[in-house]
């Protein structure tokens, strides 16, 4: 190969919905193809929250060498800026080693941010997100809960089209941005292309069907809570972790949280966490159309995984002769 068109490393993309199966058959391509696992679920790297995010077992850890599991305690501020660095790091090491990475999960931005590098839109505001949080406490109370939105949408438009109203900490965010950038989001975004690409992917997306889908969604709430989630929210409690941080919101601990306290039943958190699960793949579902080049694959369907990912790996290697 020319120095003109040097050989990229290879990266495999297993992406999709919440309960798709993508760690199983994740762990199961990267032991026949001699690859590490690189997480790419913006919750899975907070210590503690294993049931609730679905981490992989330590027994299942020990078959595949996994990477950006555990990296921060609940309380420490992770983002998808650090992420891509970290990322990416581990991503080089495991090249070094001769090895495939399986970049595996369902946060798109992560994966995104990886894979193309992130806009930098400048460092947070404290204080001005601080402000901006009390605004839309007061406006809230006063009856007009849209307010930050409705100036958003002043503002850049095409970010307010992006975000929902009621998302208040992406609303507050683009605000932050476009009062320091002195431009929309958007047209940063623009200029920017998300045009670090140094790597050669394939970019699966594993999804069973809606009702299938759903199915898993409501049988996995029933055996996270089976699995003790319950105690492991308690066990957060107690270690100091309150019900307002950013991990804390995530789905089941911000329904069992509640229950903690005493404030719910668990009853009434299942149903919660079946509903938002529900939600939250669709959400994920619409975030992955969006993926030029995506290759939608079920996941019963291993034969044709495996083939797309061998046709993949064989190509890499052909050219590496």
């Amino acid at each position: 190969m020319s120095e003109a068109t040097p050989q990229r490393d290879s990266v495999v993309v297993v992406a999709g919905p919440t309960a798709a199966g993508k760690s199983g058959i994740a762990i199961e391509l990267a032991l026949r193809f001699g690859g590490e696992i690189v997480n790419a679920d913006s919750m899975q790297v907070y210590q503690g929250l294993d049931i609730g995010t679905a981490k992989p077992s330590l027994a299942l850890r020990a078959r595949v060498p996994h990477h950006l599991l555990d990296v921060v305690p609940p309380d420490v501020v992770y983002n998808a800026g650090r992420y891509s660095r970290e990322a990416r790091v581990a991503a080089a090491q495991i090249h070094a080693r001769g090895g495939v990475v399986f970049l595996t999960g369902g946060t798109g931005l992560y994966i995104r941010a990886f894979l193309e590098g992130l806009l930098h839109d400048g460092d947070p505001d404290p204080e001005l997100r601080a402000e901006l949080e009390r605004e839309a406490k007061r406006a809230a109370d006063a009856g007009d809960p849209g307010r930050l939105h409705s100036r958003l949408t002043v503002l850049d438009p095409e970010a307010a089209r992006r975000i929902h109203p009621n998302d208040l900490r992406r609303t507050v965010r683009a605000l932050e941005l476009v009062t320091h950038a002195g431009v929309p989001a958007s047209q940063l975004r623009a200029r920017h292309h998300f045009g670090d690409r140094p790597f050669r992917v394939l970019y699966l997306v594993l999804d069973p069907g809606r009702d299938p889908l759903d199915a898993r969604i409501d049988a996995r709430a029933e055996a996270m809570i089976a699995a003790g989630l319950l105690q492991e929210c308690r066990a957060l409690r107690a270690r100091g972790y309150g019900a307002d941080l950013r991990p804390m919101q995530a789905i089941g601990y911000r329904h069992l949280m509640p229950v903690v306290d005493g404030q719910d039943t668990l009853e009434n958190a299942l149903a919660g966490m079946r509903r938002d699960t529900r939600h939250f793949a669709r959400r994920q579902r619409t975030w992955f159309r969006g993926v030029p080049d995506a290759v939608w694959l079920t996941p019963e369907d291993l034969r044709g995984i495996e083939s797309r990912v061998r046709e993949f790996v064989e190509a890499r290697d052909a050219n590496a002769r």
